[in-house]
């Protein structure tokens, strides 16, 4: 018994060094981090934060046409005008951050756990289970994500929940080939080997032997299939077949207001409305690369 105490004692004594450990490399990391992650972070913390709190911060309705159409900037209550219908622009820039940023996490987290685990049990089981899932996976590689992902949305219909579906389904075979190769490298390591000869489970072992030694990568691999899957949902939204109104999202609101630019020579303001999702959508893309290449130098070891 006292065997035992000890000996939790002593994992609880190493788990607390461990963490700290880490916090610490987190806090010289962050120190030592360059102007382009900084601004990165700073970027995507202010959109989350937009997106989490978007009822409190916007204005007016996300769908509330009451108003006139097309307002001019600087309109009492209207930062940025309206649309061709009365809606007030910068409201639905806010509610767009929510629903743009909100369904591209969900899709990713869920090609994510999807593609990761289909790629960990391809990488440990090996022989027909490799070769069976790398060739589905390989003809749905084949086939343009954006064309199949308009035909199926057409099938299924262009709901939230179908559109988070369709592209995880189809993203997440992107996610099973990086997992599975870099799984590959480390199945055959002896601590892999050493805990399927105890008798440990396919989940135990991909959840503490093999995903602890593959995170950097996945980590790196998460922040740019996040930025893909952003641009996917806004381009389908810009084709019509994204998400429906009276959702506010910012591809939709590129295509409603593209009109606009024609007029930009009588009305410089109105005319530069177009950009104000597109530009949010590009701000977003760049913060995140900035962050993704900082955190894959910081885990490389390469030094400058």
């Amino acid at each position: 018994m006292t065997d035992t105490n000890t000996y939790s004692a002593a994992s609880e004594v190493a788990s607390t060094i461990t963490r700290r450990t880490r916090w610490e490399r987190m806090k010289i990391a962050l120190k030592k981090a360059p102007l382009t992650a900084w601004f990165g972070m700073i970027v995507i913390a202010f959109y989350l934060f937009v997106a989490v709190f978007a009822q409190w911060l916007a204005p007016h309705g996300e769908a509330d046409n009451s108003f006139a159409a097309y307002l001019p900037w600087g309109e009492p209550g209207h930062v940025f005008g309206t649309d061709q219908i009365g809606r007030d622009v910068f409201s639905r820039l806010i509610y767009g951050a929510q629903n743009t940023i909100g369904i591209a996490l969900a899709t990713t987290l869920l090609s994510f756990m999807i593609g990761g685990t289909l790629g960990l049990a391809a990488s440990i089981r090996g022989g027909w289970t490799d070769q069976i899932l790398s060739r589905i996976v390989d003809i749905l590689m084949a086939i343009p994500s954006l064309i199949f992902a308009l035909m199926l949305l057409s099938v299924f219909g262009s709901t939230a929940g179908s559109l988070i579906i369709i592209i995880a389904l189809l993203d997440s075979t992107r996610v099973f080939r990086i997992t599975r190769s870099v799984a590959v490298n480390v199945v055959v390591m002896d601590y892999v080997e050493a805990a399927r000869l105890r008798g440990e489970g396919l989940g135990w072992v991909m959840r503490r032997e093999i995903l602890p030694n593959i995170m950097p990568p996945l980590v790196a691999e998460f922040g740019l299939r996040f930025s893909f899957v952003f641009l996917t949902i806004a381009s389908l939204s810009f084709l019509g077949v994204g998400l429906q109104p009276p959702t506010a999202d910012w591809g939709s609101m590129v295509r409603e207001s593209a009109s606009l630019m024609q007029f930009v020579q009588y009305d410089l303001k109105s005319g530069l409305t177009p950009l104000l999702p597109a530009g949010a959508i590009a701000l977003i893309t760049v913060a995140v690369n900035y962050v993704v290449d900082w955190f894959l130098h910081m885990t490389s070891g390469l030094k400058d």
